[in-house]
């Protein structure tokens, strides 16, 4: 296996070897798993969205012992409790943060200003636009086959990738559908210089998970997630099909929050009918659990290998 060396604006501004960044999952995103993505060469993330700031300090404490390499941390900003999260993370050395789940405006100037870079999480043209306007540095554009909450009106990475390339000038970050150097080079064909994985990274040796999620996504189909609560209340979201999520798709959710109640006992009890699991379309073609480093290597050696099929295709 052959590996390649790749140089975008993701790696220059961010200091990483890889242009691969991980999801930031809630409760999932923390040391245990981040510090082996960073340490692999791409850029580990430690989430907030579970909402358990106390844990999170923590978490980003432990980067420290686990990793040298850098590493950043999102801001789901409707999980925000406690706005002190931004002065912790500022204070704590960190130079890259994600912003999700809200409006770009919110905290963007207040983390330039302190050195940070920052990149916002965008599932529409619109989004991108309010999001460049604000003045981030970079944006992360995920389509609607991934896993997570999710736009109520959901547009294809096929697409929308293309169509924020073609309207922006700051570096891209292609999500959605994302696990391998095929589905990498294909992201980088529509104009991304990154991509971001979620459900590839979830389903690796290092992931916290159970097992059991592990087997249902390495067993499941391109069509075993579902798309649930696209009319709300609350957001949408993109999960694994389950008995409860089939009843949920098929009768509705009072509160989509209150299925998310029992999330200990799913993500790592391994009950996946105790609430929802958060699974990407592309669980389809995950065949088996692989460490994060051979996820990663593998990824750059095959991404070499169909550019350079496709270079040779056109004669040069």
């Amino acid at each position: 296996m052959t590996n390649i060396t790749l140089k975008t604006r993701i790696t220059d501004m961010l200091g990483i070897e890889k242009p691969i960044i991980q999801a930031a999952m809630g409760w999932i995103a923390r040391s245990q798993l981040s510090s082996a993505v960073s340490n692999a060469g791409g850029m580990g993330i430690i989430e907030t969205s579970s909402g358990e700031l106390d844990v999170i300090r923590e978490e980003i404490l432990k980067m420290r012992d686990l990793t040298d390499k850098p590493f950043g941390v999102n801001i789901a900003q409707a999980f925000v409790r406690d706005p002190k999260i931004l002065d912790f993370i500022i204070d704590q050395g960190i130079k890259f943060v994600t912003t999700s789940a809200g409006d770009p405006t919110k905290y963007t100037n207040q983390l330039k200003a302190a050195g940070l870079t920052v990149f916002h999480v965008v599932p529409n043209l619109k989004g991108a636009l309010k999001a460049v306007e604000a003045g981030v540095d970079g944006l992360i554009v995920e389509g609607g086959e991934g896993g997570g909450f999710k736009n109520t009106d959901d547009v294809s990475s096929m697409v929308l990738i293309p169509q924020v390339c073609e309207a922006v000038d700051v570096p891209i970050v292609a999500a959605g559908g994302i696990m391998d150097g095929r589905s990498m080079a294909a992201a980088f064909a529509l104009g991304a210089e990154g991509v971001l994985m979620g459900t590839r990274i979830l389903s690796a040796n290092e992931s916290p998970v159970h097992q059991n999620w592990k087997d249902a996504i390495i067993a499941a189909d391109s069509t075993d997630t579902l798309f649930l609560n696209r009319t709300g209340p609350g957001p949408a979201l993109r999960a694994l099909r389950t008995e409860r999520s089939t009843r949920i798709l098929n009768e509705g959710a009072e509160n989509i929050f209150s299925e998310f109640q029992d999330t200990q006992a799913v993500y790592f009890g391994g009950n996946l009918e105790a609430g929802i699991a958060l699974t990407g379309q592309v669980a389809g073609r995950i065949k088996e659990t692989k460490s994060i480093k051979q996820i990663f290597d593998e990824t750059l050696a095959e991404f070499g290998e169909v550019t350079g099929r496709l270079a040779a295709l056109s004669g040069t």
